[in-house]
């Protein structure tokens, strides 16, 4: 499934573009997601810490920069996911670019996502809106990273550092789509 989402940060290209290339500083920004390894300075291993109700899924994760064209101001990165108890995986193919703005910087992000095991039952939708919520959660604690003051920046990788509760962010994908049917419903009518 292919997601696409954007978000705009008040710094110019070249100062996003060091932060993102910057993978252990952005791992920490994803919601529920911890650095473990460093292998190289295009390799790393992360968790992924993910709580769906009473069900809590943790996902040892393989990040590896692909491509890095730093004069277009685009990256790609793969990670491949295995949750620690054989319940499923995930791998994503995540491409990346910078398009300058006034006075800032838009950040558009692509991922190819495919998942296996009890994680894919759930809607196309919900994955969706879910993965939306995260990646707002996700360029807020970059923007932090890029704008904040050092103890702001802090915190904000803190708060993101607590896994990713599942049931709220699904509810909340569900009203979306309850909503979204209803109205077209209504315009049909």
């Amino acid at each position: 499934m292919r997601i696409e989402s954007a978000f705009e940060v008040p710094v110019p290209p070249e100062q996003a573009w060091a932060l993102l290339m910057d993978v252990p500083r952005v791992i920490p920004c994803m919601p529920g997601a911890t650095l473990t390894e460093t292998i190289d300075d295009a390799t790393w291993k992360a968790m992924m810490s993910v709580k769906l109700g009473p069900i809590s899924l943790a996902f040892d994760t393989d990040v590896k920069r692909e491509e890095a064209d730093e004069y277009a101001h685009r990256a790609r990165l793969s990670a491949k996911a295995r949750e620690s108890r054989g319940r499923g995986a995930a791998s994503a193919m995540i491409d990346s670019w910078l398009t300058a703005l006034d006075g800032g910087t838009r950040v558009d992000v692509a991922t190819e996502l495919q998942l296996t095991g009890p994680v894919a039952q759930y809607g196309r939708g919900i994955v969706q809106d879910v993965s939306q919520q995260l990646v707002q959660s996700f360029a807020e604690c970059l923007k932090a990273q890029l704008v904040a003051a050092p103890r702001e920046a802090d915190v904000a990788v803190v708060e993101q550092s607590k896994p990713v509760g599942g049931v709220g962010l699904a509810l909340a994908a569900i009203w979306r789509r309850i909503t979204a049917i209803l109205s077209r419903q209504r315009r049909a009518a």
